[in-house]
C-alpha cells in the first residue's frame, strides 16, 4: 500500500506584499484617517515632505458652498460641524468600546486559522449598529470568489460571539441565536419565532394556534419569553444621540457643465519627495546611509502612488454614482435609482472588494445633505425594480396618510404597495418598518 503519492498542479496565488497591503489600506480609509496616516508617515520617513494645507482653506470652504453645505438631507443624519471633535478631557475612548473592537478581542483570544480569522473580522466590521449582518453585504463577500464553506464558517463563528444575536441576517435569527443559548426552551418558543414573528406582533394568535396546535395561553406565554429577547444586540454599544463630526471625502458641485464630483483634498498636506535627501543619495559614499535612503525613498514613491490609487478609484465610484442618481442629485426625485455594488464593479472593470473599500466609510456631500456613500447602493425590489429606498419612502408616506383610528396592517401596506407596482412580500414590509422605527398597527392606533 502505497503512503506516500506525488502529483503536479498548476496553480495559481495571489501573494499580497507588504506594499499591496498599504495600498488596500489607504483605499479604505475615510477623510480624518488618511489626514493622521500621513502626518505619521511624514514623521517617520524623513524623504517625504509635507505643506500645510491652510493655504487651501479658502478652495475648501468655495467648494462647500457650491455644494450647499446644509445640515441632514434624506438620510437623516445631521452632521453639525465637518472638523473632528477634540477628544473630551476624561472620556471615554470609543473606539475600545465599538463593537467592532469587542469582537475583534473575543476572535484574538480563540486562535482560529489566519483565513478564517480574517474573513471573521472582516464580516465584524460589516454589521451595522445594530449588530446586523445585511444580505447585501454578505453577497458582495460571496462575489469575492472565496470557498463557500469558508464563508459559513466565518458566519458561523461570528455568530458564536457576544453579544447573543449578533451577525444574525435578520430579526428570527437574531431571536433565535439568543434562544440556543437557553436551556428548556419550549419548541412552541421556537416555532414562533422561526415562522411567526409578523403574527405574534399583532397579535394575531387565531394563525398561529391552528397550525402549532397550541392554546392562546401558551402563544401568550411563548410571546412572554420573545418579547424579553433583545432585537438590538449591538445597540449598546453607541452612546445615544451621539453627534457624528465628519469630513465629506467628495463633493457633488454645480460646474460649467452640470453637476461634476470634486474630491476633498484640500484639507490634507501636500506630499512631495525632499530635493535634499535625494540628492544626499546620489552625492552620498557610505552603503548604509544610501541603503537606509533608498528604502525610505520606495516608501515614499509607493505611498505616493497609493494616494493616487485612492483619488482615482474613489472619484471613479462617486461620478458613477452621480450618474446612477443624477434626478436625485439635481432635485427632480426623492427616490435612489437601484444601484447595486457588484454591478458598479463590472462596469468600472473592478474587483467588488475594491468597489466595496473605496466606499467603505466614506462621505458624499450634495446640496440635498451629506451621506455615507454607501447609502446610494440598493438591491432592486418589487416588480418595478424599486430601491429599497424608494419602497421605504412609499411606506412611510403610507402610514403618515392612514387613519390614526384605524391604522395599516403590514399586510393591507402590503396591498397597497402592490397597487402602486411594488411587490414585495409581508416579512419584507414588517421589516422595512422596523428599520424606519415604525411601530406595528396595535401600538398606532389613537
Amino acid at each position: 500500500m502505497r503512503l506516500v503519492s506525488l502529483k503536479a498542479e498548476l496553480r495559481q496565488e495571489l501573494k499580497l506584499t507588504p506594499q499591496l497591503l498599504q495600498s488596500m489600506e489607504i483605499l479604505q480609509m475615510n477623510a480624518q484617517e488618511l489626514l493622521e496616516y500621513l502626518g505619521r508617515a511624514a514623521e517617520e520617513n524623513p524623504v517625504l515632505e509635507q505643506e500645510d494645507a491652510s493655504s487651501l482653506y479658502s478652495a475648501y470652504e468655495e467648494l462647500r458652498r457650491r455644494a450647499g453645505w446644509i445640515d441632514g438631507g434624506v438620510y437623516g443624519a445631521t452632521f453639525a460641524h465637518e472638523e473632528a471633535a477634540p477628544a473630551e478631557r476624561g472620556a471615554v475612548d470609543r473606539e475600545t468600546e465599538s463593537l467592532t473592537a469587542f469582537l475583534a478581542d473575543q476572535l484574538e483570544r480563540r486562535h482560529l486559522p489566519k483565513p478564517l480569522l480574517a474573513l471573521t473580522k472582516y464580516l465584524a466590521e460589516l454589521l451595522d449598529e445594530d449588530g446586523y449582518l445585511a444580505a447585501e453585504d454578505l453577497e458582495s463577500v460571496r462575489e469575492l470568489k472565496i470557498p463557500p464553506a469558508l464563508i459559513d464558517r466565518a458566519v458561523e463563528t461570528l455568530q458564536s460571539l457576544d453579544p447573543a444575536g449578533v451577525g444574525a441576517r435578520d430579526l428570527s435569527e437574531c431571536l433565535l441565536l439568543q434562544l440556543a443559548r437557553r436551556e428548556d426552551v419550549s419548541p412552541a418558543v421556537l416555532d414562533i419565532t422561526a415562522r411567526f414573528l409578523p403574527e405574534l406582533s399583532r397579535k394575531h394568535y387565531g394563525p398561529i394556534c391552528r397550525e402549532l396546535g397550541l392554546t392562546v395561553e401558551e402563544v401568550r406565554a411563548a410571546g412572554e419569553v420573545i418579547a424579553a429577547l433583545d432585537p438590538h444586540p449591538g445597540s449598546s454599544f453607541q452612546t445615544a444621540e451621539e453627534t457624528l463630526y465628519v469630513r465629506p471625502d467628495v463633493f457633488i458641485v454645480d460646474g460649467e457643465a452640470g453637476l461634476e464630483v470634486v474630491l476633498n483634498e484640500y484639507y490634507l498636506p501636500r506630499i512631495s519627495i525632499s530635493s535634499y535627501y535625494t540628492r544626499l543619495l546620489q552625492e552620498s559614499d557610505e552603503a548604509e546611509t544610501r541603503a537606509y535612503l533608498q528604502q525610505k525613498l520606495r516608501q515614499a514613491k509607493w505611498l505616493l502612488t497609493s494616494l493616487d490609487r485612492r483619488g482615482s478609484t474613489l472619484t471613479r465610484c462617486a461620478q458613477a454614482v452621480l450618474d446612477a442618481q443624477r434626478p436625485f442629485f439635481s432635485g427632480e426625485s426623492d427616490t435612489l435609482s437601484p444601484m447595486g455594488l457588484a454591478a458598479l464593479a463590472r462596469s468600472l472593470d473592478l474587483h467588488p472588494s475594491t468597489v466595496s473599500r473605496a466606499v467603505r466609510g466614506k462621505y458624499l456631500q450634495c446640496r440635498r445633505g451629506t451621506y455615507p456613500l454607501r447609502y446610494f447602493f440598493s438591491r432592486p425590489v418589487g416588480s418595478q425594480g424599486a430601491s429599497r429606498q424608494a419602497v421605504k419612502l412609499k411606506l412611510l408616506a403610507l402610514v403618515k396618510e392612514e387613519d390614526p383610528r384605524h391604522p395599516l396592517s403590514d399586510q393591507q401596506l402590503c396591498a397597497l404597495l402592490s397597487q402602486d407596482g411594488t411587490e414585495v412580500a409581508r416579512r419584507t414590509v414588517t421589516k422595512y418598518r422596523l428599520e424606519l422605527g415604525i411601530a406595528s398597527s396595535t401600538a398606532r392606533k389613537r
